[in-house]
């Protein structure tokens, strides 16, 4: 998508520098990018201690071990 926007030289110029990208595009994808990333971080960080699971993970190893035997029996069944 094209767009024309109105940006700092100097601050662009750093961003480049800093990314080591070749382009100014190439600079504000990374930035963007990076951007996304650390909010979505912040985001799970803020659920921590909100959210309880009860989960038991003995159990859930032991239904999965079952289901991947169950696949390579099928698997070598229909040779």
């Amino acid at each position: 998508m094209r767009t024309t926007l109105d940006l700092n030289d100097k601050l662009i110029r750093e961003l480049m520098d800093v990314t080591s990208a070749k382009t100014k595009t190439d600079a504000i994808h990374q930035a963007a990018s990076e951007l996304i990333r650390r909010k979505k971080l912040d985001q799970l960080k803020s659920l921590s201690g909100k959210i309880r699971l009860d989960l038991d993970w003995k159990k859930l190893e032991q239904v999965e071990i079952l289901h991947q035997a169950s696949l390579r029996h099928r698997r070598h069944g229909h040779r």
